[in-house]
């Protein structure tokens, strides 16, 4: 019992550093890149840079105020203690835009789109790993990731904050825009390889008569657990086996070698797996 709960106070702490690294990280995107060439990143971050731009308001607590009615809403639908988390990010972040003490890093706006974009999507990532969102569209996007899993977080943010480009167009120049629809391009990359990692495991499915010799080698060489797929040929009409064997990436030689090994006839393809948690893997655990 005591194990479980230090587990789960280190989980909890883990959490919460990645919750204010990320936005440390993040919000230094702004004062040293992005609010001063006019770059609106999307999100309501991004219209609040616009805000900045036109009125001369500041961005932190701008992007505060407009994020209370998606925190309300985002407390019924993602519960308790994510909404908790995401209301402390949400005010760590927005404070340290205002607060960190910043000259501008460039004045170039193509620079400013391409290092603002990697800052804010490390930031951001980091925020997402350690449970939390800073409200706006990342919020939003966590939700919809929610119901539909098989879209990725930084995928669902690159489309809501292009929209809100699209009209934060209208009143900056287009240019500033444009780049905008880089910083956005570029944050999106770096918060899928912050959630996701930059190596990928793959997963490979075997067809072949020697499936038995291929299962074990499989485990018995390499030490992978191997899944056996009921599969029916469609022209034969025969019942045979696909093997599934999720492994890294430095292992698919080996993985070759076997397969060709036992059936130089066999059918193999492979695919990328770019998130493997279980047995031999990264410990399965909740966000």
């Amino acid at each position: 019992m005591k194990q479980w709960q230090k587990l789960w106070e280190k989980e909890k702490v883990s959490a919460w550093v990645q919750i204010v690294l990320g936005c440390v990280i993040g919000a230094l995107a702004y004062p040293w890149f992005l609010v001063p060439n006019h770059i609106a990143p999307g999100g309501l971050t991004g219209l609040a840079t616009v805000l900045n731009y036109l009125f001369g308001l500041p961005v932190g607590i701008t992007s505060l105020v407009l994020n209370v009615p998606l925190f309300l809403i985002g407390y019924r639908s993602m519960g308790r203690a994510f909404a908790f988390r995401s209301l402390v990010a949400t005010l760590l972040f927005s404070l340290m835009i205002d607060a960190l003490p910043l000259e501008a890093a460039t004045t170039d706006p193509l620079l400013g789109a391409l290092f603002g974009g990697v800052l804010l999507g490390a930031g951001l990532g980091l925020i997402l790993r350690g449970g939390a969102t800073t409200g706006g569209t990342d919020m939003a996007a966590r939700m919809v990731h929610k119901r539909f899993v098989h879209l990725s977080v930084g995928t669902i943010l690159f489309a809501i904050d292009c929209v809100v480009v699209l009209l934060a167009g209208i009143y900056i120049h287009l240019e500033y825009a444009l780049y905008a629809f880089i910083s956005i391009f570029v944050s999106t990359q770096v918060i899928n390889v912050v959630l996701e990692g930059l190596t990928t495991e793959k997963a490979c499915y075997v067809i072949t008569a020697q499936y038995e010799q291929v299962k074990n080698e499989l485990m018995e060489e390499m030490n992978r657990g191997v899944t056996l797929l009921s599969a029916r040929g469609a022209f034969s009409g025969d019942e045979r086996p696909v093997l599934l064997c999720v492994i890294s990436a430095q292992e698919v030689a080996r993985l070759k070698a076997i397969v060709r090994r036992a059936d130089a006839k066999a059918f193999v393809f492979i695919t990328d797996a770019h998130e493997v948690l279980g047995e031999g893997f990264r410990r399965l655990t909740e966000e």
